[in-house]
């Protein structure tokens, strides 16, 4: 096949894109994330791309509802006929998982971290992923409860956390794909009392006021209760690599997977680290 060099974005990028039209709501993004099973959607006005929503953005509004003020607006985007080796510096530059592909002003692909890992995954990359392995890994206990594992992985910024048992066994990995898959809307009304005395006297009793209560309406991403062993598949055991893994071969078994990490363990089933599909987007660039 060709070198990245010299293969383009338009020969990669996803044609059909699933996107959001302002106006609209969160609740229409959170539909979207979870029957396409994706981590974020393009936002459009008339065709034209104006911002970008990703499951991060939900996560830190969960009580915002307007798309307009959860989405990142000028999001980075490339050209159809730049390399894919340039789309891989953007996404691994801005610490990004996607690049709106943009002709004309206009919206006309997508392509993700998992489009250029199923490239290197046809080539024959032997490099061992141990020279791209990062130290950072955060891991929880398979009985903490899911809004917890949510804002650990908001204050860690991963998007994903091996799960380790009481024994410190590896049981698998949650996402934060898998936390949306898991999330529900949970309305509530809030009550605000308004005075309504004319005054501005400090010392007036605030029983001898007039007052005014005004009901509001919030509604916010919330977590069930359980655990967060709750959210991933136990039989089995999750899918892992060793150190002398080749980069190709972990890229297949993302893409075969559709895995956005693999957790990396030792001859005795140790957790070692967690290999992210954006650290083998280093080996062609």
């Amino acid at each position: 096949m060709n070198s990245p060099g010299n293969m383009k974005v338009e020969e990669l990028m996803i044609r059909d894109v699933a996107s959001a039209e302002l106006p609209g709501s969160r609740d229409e993004v959170l539909s979207i994330l979870k029957n396409k099973h994706i981590s974020g959607v393009p936002v459009v006005k008339k065709g034209e791309l104006v911002g970008i929503i990703t499951r991060t953005d939900l996560f830190k509004n969960p009580e915002e509802e307007q798309m307009a003020l959860i989405m990142t607006r000028d999001p980075i985007t490339i050209s159809p006929d730049k390399s894919i080796v340039e789309a891989a510096r953007l996404i691994l530059g801005n610490n990004i998982r996607r690049l709106p592909v943009v002709g004309d002003n206009r919206l006309v692909g997508i392509i993700t971290i998992a489009d250029i890992v199923g490239t290197i995954a046809r080539m024959d990359i032997s490099t061992p992923i141990s020279t791209y392995l990062k130290n950072h890994v955060v891991s929880v206990w398979s009985e903490t409860p899911l809004s917890v594992v949510g804002e650990i992985m908001e204050l860690a910024d991963v998007k994903a956390v091996p799960i380790l048992d009481s024994s410190l066994a590896l049981i698998g990995v949650a996402s934060d794909k898998d936390l949306i898959s898991a999330s529900i809307i949970v309305d509530r009304t809030e009550k605000s009392d308004m005075s309504a005395g004319a005054d501005d006297d400090e010392w007036t009793w605030e029983s001898m006021r007039d007052t005014m209560s005004l009901y509001y309406s919030v509604s916010k991403i919330n977590f069930p209760a359980s655990p967060v062993k709750s959210v991933i598949k136990l039989k089995g055991g999750p899918e892992t690599a060793v150190l002398s893994s080749t980069v190709s071969d972990c890229a297949r078994k993302m893409r075969r997977n559709q895995l956005d990490q693999l957790p990396v363990i030792n001859n005795n089933k140790k957790l070692l680290g967690l290999l992210r599909d954006r650290n083998l987007l280093e080996a062609i660039i």
